[in-house]
């Protein structure tokens, strides 16, 4: 059986961890696969939104501890070149990650590193690096803190805690939250009206709002300023559909 499922259509890529009997854990076959889907999708043309999901009743577990346990020190070596902060924020193609059951540190930092998150009634996030005794990699200690401050990411990194859906939403940390039984469709329905638009129109967007965000206010209204008049100059807007 396949460590991720794939399928595409209506110019949506869905992107499915399938280790479900693992809470789909991140082992090493289910990395390399992530990652290469995740290359593959965001260099297809017929690609234009992808959504990532989990089988099962979890969105991902993290790293898989028992393969961690039994290969230790080459686990931690190829997780450091498996960066999927860095490849999700490498994309020019939009990200929506939708979130059923538990999305646990790896999994945790692979949804931060998305574009959008909505999540299931029944989801939960939780950052247990605090408890294994490893620290982040794939970006959350810096993520999650511009998100939702630094006062509650420190209240969740510190004590493990699992945070609810619905509190989640509260903190602004997803965009919504959906019934379970919902979930992949209103991921779809989302996902198709950003691939309703030119893709050069949304990358260009999505890019000029991760670059500013980056920088502080000044600098990022620069920025924005500056991208603005290089691309509007030669641009024609398009009657409004």
């Amino acid at each position: 059986m396949p460590v991720l499922l794939e399928t595409v259509a209506e110019g949506i890529a869905t992107l499915t961890l399938n280790r479900p009997d693992r809470l789909n854990a991140l082992n090493a076959a289910l990395r390399a696969a992530l990652a290469e889907a995740l290359r593959r999708a965001d260099a297809d043309p017929a690609v234009r939104v992808i959504v990532l999901t989990g089988a099962g009743r979890a969105f991902c577990a993290g790293l898989d501890l028992t393969e961690l346990a039994d290969h230790g020190p080459d686990v931690t070596a190829q997780v450091a070149t498996t960066d999927f902060g860095l490849i999700l924020a490498g994309l020019k193609t939009p990200a929506i990650a939708a979130i059923n059951g538990p999305c646990v540190t790896g999994g945790f930092e692979i949804a931060l590193a998305c574009d959008m998150i909505l999540a299931a009634d029944s989801s939960y996030f939780c950052d247990t690096h605090v408890k294994v005794g490893l620290l982040p990699g794939w970006g959350l200690s810096q993520r999650l803190p511009r998100l939702i401050g630094p006062y509650r990411a420190k209240e969740l990194s510190l004590t493990a805690r699992r945070l609810p859906a619905t509190e989640a939403a509260a903190w602004g940390l997803v965009n919504r939250v959906v019934p379970d039984a919902d979930l992949l469709a209103t991921a779809q329905h989302l996902a198709r009206d950003i691939a309703a638009w030119p893709t050069a129109n949304v990358a260009a967007i999505k890019d000029l709002i991760d670059n500013g965000y980056a920088l502080p206010l000044s600098e990022a209204l620069a920025l924005e300023r500056d991208q603005s008049r290089a691309s509007n100059a030669d641009s024609v807007p398009s009657p409004l559909r």
